[in-house]
């Protein structure tokens, strides 16, 4: 079978011949009714009242090809029914590992004994994230502003559940016993469980309305694409082929999030022209437009930013650089990086708190790979605040929403407990949580948002809080029925 075709002939769609690999294929159908358990029991659910969210067809994307043009089609589908697969981005004729000390080797279609429990960990761990986001956002049907979301909300939710077979397919096909063990915890942990929880801080923490959502898939898919990028430079050939065709799949769920945050900002700044508001702080009569104030956007979006932060973990890794030297983990778009790629006597910038204040410390670029990479993530995040910050200039209104300091409300790495503000000033314990209630949000502004949020199930309508998108989505209206429930006309 050619690398760029899928298969449907197996209960398992794929392009890495599962057909000819009977032993891998059936210790896969094996994992699969254990996966639609995981689906029945964690995924999306409550959605519609009174009505069995299993039975509603939702408008959705599936791949049917791996090349970049016309790699999905889209047709009405129940979730359960949805044909997960394992696809791999077509082979590279000739590819050499682009990085470390293996630098120029033809690329490892093999997991090199020497690599294992790296490669493994990172799989694990990569594939630990896909599960616990759609844990997350499991009750978000119920409060959808509207048909266009709600579908919107459930593609990311399907492909999340797709990337996790990504990894469970890599885990099982090279690294035997240890691979199914994995790939059986993945299906055992849950997402805020105190028992089993999730591998990575930021997949334990609710998900509870939409500007969460929204704020999600904008910071914490980025770190995702970010993570994602670093794996498709791998030296280990099956895994850089997995992750660059998740990417094309994970560039949806970051528009989701970068038009989502717009569309609210933009409804906002809408209403509060209309009815002749220009400061952004009259926050009461700003609510009962029954929109939400910028100010609680920007804490809402400082908490998310930071959280992903330390999603990159401690700015000096020796891991870090163990799996790049090694030729197992690269940079963010390391074959257009002008350097050795090997890093010999090379170092790089990392701000450190040295003597009660911020200082830039060249250190080994080797170790500094962390802070690199979480570098080029805020650099990439800037991008939709100035779309978004354009709304509230074009509408006159004096406010910008900014990322907050580096250091600011981290849990992890160089700046783990310090008191910092957004804008980056050290404050005492005792300032800082007098202070708190205006840098993130508080009990009081999740009530207003948890009130606000009400389901819109009219095809063409929006929720008050948010305006309608520009297009509708794979060749269809704004107003077409993205869901169709089951009993409704």
């Amino acid at each position: 079978m050619a690398a760029d075709t899928v298969d449907y002939s197996t209960l398992i769609p794929n392009n890495v011949g599962l057909a000819d690999d009977q032993k891998l294929l059936r210790a896969l159908e094996k994992w699969y009714p254990k996966y639609l358990e995981w689906w029945s029991d964690m995924g999306p659910t409550g959605f519609i009242a009174e009505t069995p969210f299993q039975e509603a067809e939702i408008w959705l994307r599936t791949a049917v090809s791996v090349e970049k043009g016309g790699w999905a089609k889209f047709d009405y589908v129940k979730m359960p029914e949805y044909r997960w697969g394992i696809l791999l981005a077509p082979p590279e004729e000739g590819r050499t590992i682009p990085f470390g000390e293996h630098k120029g080797e033809p690329a490892w279609q093999e997991v090199p004994g020497a690599y294992r429990a790296m490669f493994r960990r990172l799989i694990v761990i990569q594939g630990d994230t896909e599960p616990a986001s759609v844990e997350q956002q499991r009750f978000l049907g119920s409060t959808a502003p509207s048909f266009y979301d709600m579908r919107n909300l459930f593609q990311v939710n399907v492909e999340e559940g797709r990337h996790l077979w990504a990894m469970v397919y890599l885990l099982q096909r090279y690294f035997g016993r240890d691979g199914r063990e994995e790939a059986e915890e993945l299906l055992r942990r849950r997402s805020g469980d105190p028992d089993r929880p999730r591998m990575l801080g930021a997949f334990n923490e609710e998900t509870p309305d939409w500007l969460s959502f929204f704020l999600f898939t904008y910071f914490t898919d980025r770190d995702g694409k970010m993570q994602l990028e670093a794996l498709a430079q791998s030296g280990f050939d099956p895994l850089s082929r997995t992750c660059r065709f998740m990417l094309a799949e994970e560039a949806h769920h970051m528009f989701v999030g970068a038009t989502g945050v717009g569309r609210i900002v933009n409804r906002t700044v809408e209403a509060m022209r209309d009815a002749g508001i220009d400061d952004p702080h009259d926050t009461e009569r700003i609510r009962s437009l029954g929109v939400i104030d910028l100010p609680l956007i920007l804490r809402k979006l400082n908490f998310h930013f930071s959280l992903t932060l330390d999603l990159f973990g401690a700015e000096e890794s020796t891991n870090a650089a163990s799996a790049f030297h090694s030729g197992v983990k690269g940079r963010y778009h390391e074959t257009s990086i002008d350097d050795d790629h090997q890093l010999v006597g090379s170092t790089y910038p990392v701000t450190k708190h040295v003597e009660g204040e911020f200082r830039t410390v060249e250190v080994p670029a080797l170790n500094a790979l962390n802070a690199r990479l979480r570098d080029d993530y805020v650099e990439d995040c800037a991008g939709g605040l100035r779309r978004w910050n354009r709304y509230i200039s074009e509408a006159g209104i004096d406010f910008e929403l900014r990322l907050p300091h580096i250091a600011f409300h981290r849990e992890v790495g160089e700046f783990a407990s310090l008191h910092v503000t957004p804008e980056g000033e050290f404050l005492d314990a005792a300032t800082w949580n007098s202070r708190r209630a205006s840098y993130l949000p508080v009990e009081d502004d999740k009530i207003f948002i948890e009130e606000l949020m009400q389901q819109v199930t009219t095809p063409g309508e929006f929720a008050s809080w948010i305006a309608p998108p520009k297009k509708g989505i794979g060749g269809k209206p704004v107003e077409f029925e993205y869901v169709q429930i089951p009993g409704t006309v």
